[in-house]
């Protein structure tokens, strides 16, 4: 005769947790396997790139000046204004489109811990922001001293004046890509945080002069505003009425955006209901 063993209750199985290097590589999935970013990404290279060149080609001063570095022939407002509206559009959709189609309740059912999923959106849309921007500014630099080297009034990458411009002209793309990713985060809306990824970065700015000192002050806490003071690479005119932004204040704007929008959405994301 067998006797019956009783049945012993056991744990319940629970899957592993995700760890943040998981996070990183379902965004970047997620990122490269829409069939517009390539394109988007290649197109906005394209555009600065051949912005500079146009800026080059339009400076008829440049051909018969000295030998300098020409910054705003290298890197034209036109076309990092543009970089800038690109980046904060695509950063800001990267979260806004998950809203909108709700993958965001599939994604945080499988994580719940919000703020790591905002902060791996935005460490890879600032990766991928790091590689456009530096492609495009090292090309404009490059295109715009090919068209100058045929007047022999290029510059070379080692003059003193390049490096600063070169990289701040890089790090604008992740910079705003970030600030827009936090925008969409606080605002969740395509249509409103687009238009205010645009105000923000762009028209703001323009509001503003340097005649005051308030509105100085005001202008140069802005991104737009620090890029190109950075780019410039002359001083200011001691005779002239206008407040100037330093240089160190200018990176400390560049730092201090995307840190306090991410801030802001990781705070609002952990308290609030998808």
């Amino acid at each position: 005769m067998t006797t019956l063993t009783p049945l012993t209750p056991t744990a319940p199985l629970t899957a592993p947790s995700a760890h943040f290097r998981d996070l990183l590589a379902a965004e970047w999935i997620k990122m490269r396997s829409l069939r517009s970013t390539p394109w988007t990404l290649a197109l906005t290279v394209l555009f600065v790139i051949g912005s500079a060149a146009v800026a080059t080609l339009s400076d008829h001063a440049a051909a018969s000046g000295p030998v300098d570095f020409l910054p705003f022939d290298a890197y034209p407002p036109a076309g990092y204004w543009t970089l800038m509206l690109v980046a904060g559009t695509v950063g800001a959709l990267t979260v806004v489109s998950e809203y909108s189609s709700g993958l965001i309740r599939t994604t945080t059912v499988a994580v719940p811990a919000r703020g790591s999923v905002v902060l791996a959106k935005a460490a890879v849309t600032a990766a991928v922001w790091t590689a456009v921007g530096s492609v495009a500014s090292t090309g404009s630099f490059l295109v715009s001293q090919a068209i100058l080297n045929g007047h022999h009034t290029g510059a070379a990458l080692t003059h003193p004046e390049v490096i600063r411009a070169l990289a701040a002209s890089a790090l604008v793309a992740p910079v705003c890509a970030t600030v827009g990713l936090g925008l969409g985060v606080l605002l969740r809306h395509a249509a409103a945080t687009t238009v205010t990824s645009v105000f923000v970065l762009l028209m703001l700015p323009t509001m503003f002069s340097e005649t005051d000192r308030w509105s100085a002050d005001i202008k140069h806490t802005l991104v737009s505003a620090a890029w190109k003071r950075l780019v410039q690479t002359w001083e200011p005119d001691p005779g002239s009425l206008a407040h100037t932004a330093t240089v160190p204040g200018s990176w400390l704007v560049y730092a201090l955006w995307p840190l306090i929008t991410l801030a802001l959405a990781v705070f609002v994301v952990r308290r609030r209901d998808v």
